[in-house]
């Protein structure tokens, strides 16, 4: 017979590659959602286009904000910075005042704008939602704690699958990226439009390529590595190869398994690609011989000892300290340039799969605290910054002359150390204006990236961990005993083995067969 239900999904993950501008109907009225506090469960990443939507005139962004004007509604909207360690709460200010008096005669909406480092944000951002300071969140389906998969089954996201129909911001999107990215049949998320599949590279500083003359090309898996970190080692680096404190396996061998919980803190679930099963990936091999490799080059003074420890940062990358990392492959990968500051060069280490969560690698909720006008007005506020070249540009690189500027070419260069945002996490690759050394037809290249991925065969199955929480909750903790640790080389070579014993053991003490069956309970229904 066949599987109409993995037809229609398949259809579904399809239909995200093809970027184009479509949607329309009638505005239905809000609805909401009961709230609950979270509890906890980190990584990163990168969103597709077509036609460039018409740029808006250009605005006076240095402009005082106007009072709100009494049918003006407003919004607390909580973002995470990338770029910078620690942005600077004055200029956050300035451009609030900025897109505020910037939307002011465009949508009765102005926002409050909250902008925390990413060392921080996860922790802040809990705090606020639980005490129901935040009505829009930046969030990601890789995230802890308030990540998609952890706000959805805690009711702390509004639903607004009536509320979207027919506004600017569902036109601006592909159908196929709502259907992709939604939850249970409803949109709780409203994705960046960026790169809507998973792929991942090898980064190296360009300046010790042409030092030693590396061929990265010849590098086609992990263990290729090895003389190029052994040249940075003789270089006197502090980060050979650097994990930027990730728990890897569930990026690097993509290409075998879905791991379609996007978190790696539970990464030892996977459906196998070759057999469509749900597997116990500490179990393989494949896990085996890379925590063996992690711990080796750790031997060896490859990997520091500071990414076991959680002692790297994410601006570590920014430094001159490090010569191999990795990266999440995007349709332009000049990008890292600019966020690392430094001239780096990607080789793919993966293909590019579409599966259930690479919607929803950068996206926004409101949340279920939220009034029926609130969550109204944050429609409202995406749909312009999805649609107007103007806001989306103040709202990714801050304010004009200030912390960017525009070329002859009308690019951007960004310049500050006090507001730095990056497309991927902040609105459409479709509006917000390509940086300098990007290419002008960047949102055609988003489109072209997407529809050359692979899809997973477990393409639209999203698990629902409710009926084995606890244990599920008690296995991540193991995880951060056991797997961060083998898979940052913080063990020795020799103790290997003996620790994914031990890994395996206190899983099993912790319930792991029991959310091993419930997940294999839940795909074979699934599939059939």
């Amino acid at each position: 017979m066949v599987n109409m239900k993995k037809l229609l999904s398949l259809g579904l993950v399809s239909a995200m590659s093809l970027s184009i501008l479509a949607g329309c109907g009638e505005t239905a009225p809000a609805a909401t959602a009961d709230t609950q506090t979270q509890t906890e469960t980190k990584t990163e990443e990168q969103p597709a286009a077509e036609t460039k939507t018409e740029e808006a005139p250009a605005a006076d962004t240095t402009a005082e904000a106007p009072a709100a004007s009494a049918d003006a509604t407003t919004i607390n909207v909580y973002r995470c910075t990338f770029n910078l360690a620690n942005p600077d709460s004055a200029q956050v200010a300035k451009v609030q005042d900025a897109i505020n008096a910037y939307i002011a005669d465009k949508i009765p909406v102005q926002i409050t704008l909250t902008d925390i480092g990413s060392g921080e944000y996860t922790e802040k951002a809990n705090l606020a939602l639980q005490s129901g300071e935040i009505n829009l969140l930046w969030t990601a389906s890789w995230e802890g704690t308030i990540g998609t998969n952890d706000l959805v089954p805690q009711n702390a996201v509004y639903d607004l699958t009536d509320l979207l129909p027919g506004t600017p911001l569902y036109s601006s999107m592909d159908e196929g990226q709502w259907e992709a990215s939604k939850y249970n049949g409803k949109n709780y998320f409203v994705p960046v439009y960026k790169d809507n599949v998973e792929g991942y590279d090898f980064m190296f500083r360009q300046d010790l390529i042409d030092k030693y003359g590396w061929d990265i090309t010849s590098v086609k898996e992990l263990k290729d590595l090895e003389p190029m970190l052994a040249d940075a080692k003789s270089e006197g680096l502090k980060y050979p190869f650097l994990t930027q404190k990730t728990a890897m396996f569930y990026r690097w061998y993509i290409d075998n398994y879905d791991f379609f919980t996007a978190d790696s803190a539970t990464n030892f679930f996977a459906v196998d690609k070759k057999t469509n099963e749900v597997v116990d990936t500490i179990l393989t091999d494949d896990y085996k011989n890379f925590c063996l490799l992690m711990a080796d080059w750790a031997d060896k003074g490859y990997i520091s000892e500071d990414d076991p420890n959680k002692v790297t940062t994410d601006t570590t990358t920014q430094t001159q300290d490090w010569a191999v990392s990795w990266w999440t492959d995007i349709p332009v990968n000049d990008e890292a340039d600019a966020r690392y500051g430094q001239d780096v060069t990607m080789q793919p280490a993966t293909d590019r799969w579409a599966h259930s969560t690479s919607a929803l690698g950068s996206c926004y909720c409101v949340t279920a605290t939220s009034t029926p006008e609130q969550a109204k007005a944050c429609v409202d506020f995406l749909g312009l910054l999805y649609t107007d070249s103007t806001l989306a540009d103040i709202y990714t690189f801050g304010i004009e002359g200030e912390d960017f500027t525009y070329d002859a070419n009308h690019q951007v260069t960004q310049s500050s150390e006090k507001y730095n945002h990056s497309m991927w996490e902040s609105a459409s690759a479709t509006i917000v204006t390509p940086l300098d050394n990007e290419p002008a037809n960047k949102a055609d290249l988003y489109k072209d990236f997407n529809g050359g991925a692979n899809t997973s065969p477990a393409a639209g199955f999203r698990f629902d961990k409710t009926p084995v929480e606890a244990q599920y909750t008690a296995c991540a903790n193991v995880n951060a005993e056991y797997g961060f640790i083998l898979e940052n080389g913080g063990f020795s070579a020799k103790d290997v083995e003996s620790k994914i014993e031990e890994y395996q053991a206190k899983l099993d003490e912790a319930g792991y067969q029991d959310v091993l069956a419930e997940f294999q309970n839940q795909y074979n229904a699934w599939k059939q």
